[in-house]
């Protein structure tokens, strides 16, 4: 079976075929207008959609023939219902004196009958999307505190209603009947945040709500169900770190069930969650956060660790379709485009890919090859895309002037059988991408001699640290001597600081005489209490300087002042 690319960029719309053809489309030849905002496949693959800024086409993807066409030349958002019936297309909002409450600018589209079905008013770009159930029974959006529901694509009238005050995002579950609608409602005037679960249609039954998870920290969420619809993954983000560990917010994870269970996933390590996926079998989810080098685990439906794959340059994770493959990619550091090939089944490591300056990448529906992308406007320069096999060999590469997106052709499932993982073919694809990667700008005197200071200790996968009683190479007991001697001199100048801070205060002697009472007054009391607070928290930066983390420039000046307030604490000690 042939399966194809589509690509979006400021040369236009084009389809190339994916492996082993890797060449333009000769039925779809080009769309060449500099003004396709969207384009998309419907989730079965069989139809594709896209904007020229004059009207919205629709072909079929077997022989690129017209279904239909539609004269909508400001759509700047796309979306197929999952049978592929019906088109969803979304405009930017607009209202005038005369229509005060808006124009309708999202639109729902009957493909067979080729006419418009629903329209209605919607602001927000980001929640624009009507939900859909898998057999396309249910369409719902929200609506001013309120869900509606409207079945069998009939559009004339609400079926149903959830009402839920304050209701700010929701997610229908995938997956057969009966569905279930989870919906997060943000936390007001001391009340805590929290996500329901609610069964379809009898949302007006108290026996409907199949679970509740409350959070006191929670400005937003993000709700991921598995693909059987039995349970939910909530990621909840506050805007303000209480603890002053970040300055981006503080993040935790949830897993609730339909069931009614609901837990915290606890995380072995602080920091930000960059990403978290579902298995494609709804047993387990894979989680990768902390500070960097963050660290990637493996959890199963108790939210127990099945597996450590322990820390490195990575901060997003991806399941083939299959769910025997598992990638796990370093996308904010776009110059190296490090990435780790794993095998599911026994968690062997298969290949390291590396595709430099990847702004985006995706699984091909065959479960074997990838497709990797630099695009504008992220990165301006070096636009383009490139198709890898599994194994690290890079198959096809194509340069594009000014890239906006690419995108492979969903198959329906079962389509393809699960790849056999061949290591053989790995091994020797790493090798070759090893020996074209440059090395880096070392100056004349330490060329040849390996560095002496490592800016990360990256912590190993749990299957490949030495177990309990078993001898180690000497290899690794050497680099386990050089760990020990680093947490030695860690510790050693932890306490040195610390007697550099004691030595410069007045020494106290037990043989001293009585003197009169030294409480300070009250608002230098207080003074002396924030300058030691500011004091601990720059000991706290200097800790996560020496872990690797890349400080603010605020950060780095507060260090600076570390001397002063060390005077400032004497003068005050001295001056009581």
């Amino acid at each position: 079976m042939f399966f194809f690319i589509s690509v979006r960029g400021s040369d236009g719309i084009s389809i190339v075929h994916g492996p082993p053809k890797f060449r333009q489309h000769e039925d779809f030849g080009s769309d060449n207008s500099p003004r396709c905002r969207a384009m998309t496949f419907s989730p079965d693959g069989s139809l594709f959609t896209w904007c020229n800024g004059q009207s919205v086409i629709v072909v079929d993807t077997s022989k690129f023939s017209l279904v239909c066409r539609i004269p909508k030349e400001k759509t700047q958002c796309l979306d197929f219902s999952p049978k592929a019936t019906h088109l969803s297309i979304w405009e930017q909002y607009t209202a005038s004196k005369d229509q005060s409450a808006g124009v309708n600018n999202l639109e729902i589209w009957n493909l067979q009958a080729g006419r418009l079905v629903a329209g209605f008013s919607q602001k927000k770009k980001d929640t624009w999307q009507p939900k859909w159930s898998e057999d396309e029974s249910v369409c719902a959006r929200s609506v001013n505190n309120e869900i509606h529901c409207f079945h069998e694509a009939d559009f004339t009238s609400i079926a149903t209603k959830l009402r839920l005050q304050g209701i700010s995002d929701f997610e229908l579950s995938p997956g057969p009947p009966p569905f279930t609608v989870a919906a997060y409602v943000p936390g007001s005037k001391g009340a805590p945040s929290y996500v329901r679960l609610f069964k379809h249609p009898n949302f007006d039954n108290p026996a409907s709500v199949l679970a509740n998870k409350s959070f006191f920290k929670a400005d937003r969420v993000k709700l991921m169900w598995n693909k059987k619809g039995s349970a939910v993954l909530v990621v909840t983000t506050t805007d303000v770190d209480t603890t002053g560990a970040s300055y981006y917010g503080e993040q935790t994870l949830h897993y609730i069930s339909t069931s009614g269970e609901s837990s915290m996933v606890q995380l072995a390590k602080r920091g930000p969650i960059y990403s978290v996926q579902w298995s494609p079998n709804s047993k387990e989810f894979c989680v990768v956060y902390g500070f960097m080098p963050a660290k990637a685990t493996l959890f199963n439906i108790k939210c127990e660790s099945l597996f450590d794959f322990g820390t490195g340059p990575r901060n997003d994770v991806f399941y083939n379709p299959h769910g025997n493959n598992i990638l796990k990619r370093d996308m904010l550091s776009r110059i190296s485009g490090k990435s780790e090939m794993w095998s599911r089944k026994d968690f062997k490591l298969i290949s390291k890919p590396q595709a430099s300056d990847s702004t985006y990448f995706e699984w091909c529906p065959d479960g074997e090859h990838i497709l990797t992308a630099t695009t504008s406007p992220r990165l301006r320069e070096g636009n383009g895309y490139k198709l890898w096999h599994y194994t690290g060999k890079l198959l096809n590469e194509r340069r594009v002037s000014e890239l906006w997106e690419v995108k492979w052709q969903p198959v329906p499932d079962g389509k393809f059988k699960e790849p056999t993982i061949d290591y053989s073919a790995a091994v020797s694809a790493t090798t070759q991408e090893q020996q074209k990667t440059k090395d880096v700008y070392r100056p004349p005197g330490l060329r040849g001699l390996a560095p002496s200071v490592k800016v990360h200790e990256n912590e190993p996968a749990e299957n490949m640290k030495p177990k309990e009683g078993q001898e180690i190479s000497k290899s690794a007991a050497k680099n386990k001597k050089k760990r020990e001697a680093k947490a030695r001199a860690k510790q050693e100048q932890e306490v040195a600081t610390q007697e550099a801070v004691r030595s410069k205060l007045p020494p106290s002697s037990p043989a001293s005489p009585p003197v009169a009472d030294t409480t300070l007054p009250p608002e230098k009391e207080k003074k002396l209490r924030n300058l030691k607070k500011k004091l601990r928290q720059i000991e706290d930066l200097k800790e996560q300087q020496r872990s690797g983390k890349t400080l603010e420039k605020n950060q780095l000046d507060k260090m600076a002042a570390e001397a002063s307030l060390i005077k400032e604490i004497q003068e005050l000690e001295l001056g009581s």
